[in-house]
């Protein structure tokens, strides 16, 4: 199976430099060759990466597969594991980044949105104001390229819940599972049915 082999396309800009892997390659090739090895590595790596923006998972499996394939068939070999491990690194390391920036560029566009939604509302009112003063009894303003209609609906507005009587009080219970407490009588031996404790062990690239 072809797969981390070294295609003709580069990695996109965004990815970092490939200044070859971290670990010592025993290999008799010039820093030059090894630098070229890695961005090879990480350029087969991130397009098998954009395979995975798929809703298909047998497409994901199937990409997975491939990665896993190709780590696995330098088995006993730990410096080519470790180049391929390292390339596979530096894959992750951009699309966290570029997950942290795009979450980034969401929150400023979410911010710039609710200043479009409040200016476009403070407009609206201050319109539909100086209309309603003009003509009270409207409910349609016809402008040359735009018409301004209105609808009449009802809601209940409560000045003091205190005072309402309790017939007209709905009541809402909701329970969830204590965890802080379930884990610690786990810990302490008890069984509990519908429980288990797990033990995970979680990772992290630095």
């Amino acid at each position: 199976m072809a797969v981390l082999t070294a295609p003709a396309a580069p990695l996109t800009p965004a990815l970092p430099p490939a200044a070859g892997p971290s670990c010592s390659l025993q290999r008799s090739s010039s820093l030059w060759q090894l630098g070229i090895k890695a961005q090879e590595l990480t350029t087969a790596i991130g397009q098998l990466a954009e395979r995975l923006e798929t809703d298909e998972p047998d497409e994901r499996q199937q990409v997975l597969g491939e990665l896993e394939a190709g780590l696995l068939a330098d088995e006993g070999n730990e410096a080519a594991i470790a180049a391929k491990a390292d390339a596979t690194c530096w894959v992750i390391e951009h699309l966290r980044g570029q997950a942290a920036y795009r979450q980034q560029q969401a929150k400023r566009l979410t911010a710039l949105a609710a200043g479009d939604n409040s200016r476009a509302d403070a407009l609206e009112d201050s319109l539909v104001l100086v209309l309603t003063r003009l003509q009270p009894k409207a409910t349609r303003f016809s402008f040359p390229n735009h018409e301004l209609s209105s609808r009449k609906s009802s809601a209940v507005e409560i000045d003091d819940e205190e005072a309402l009587d309790p017939q007209w009080l709905s009541v809402t219970t909701t329970s969830k599972p204590d965890k802080a407490a379930i884990k610690e009588a786990l810990k302490a031996g008890r069984h509990i049915e519908g429980a288990q404790l797990l033990s995970r062990r979680s990772w992290r690239i630095h």
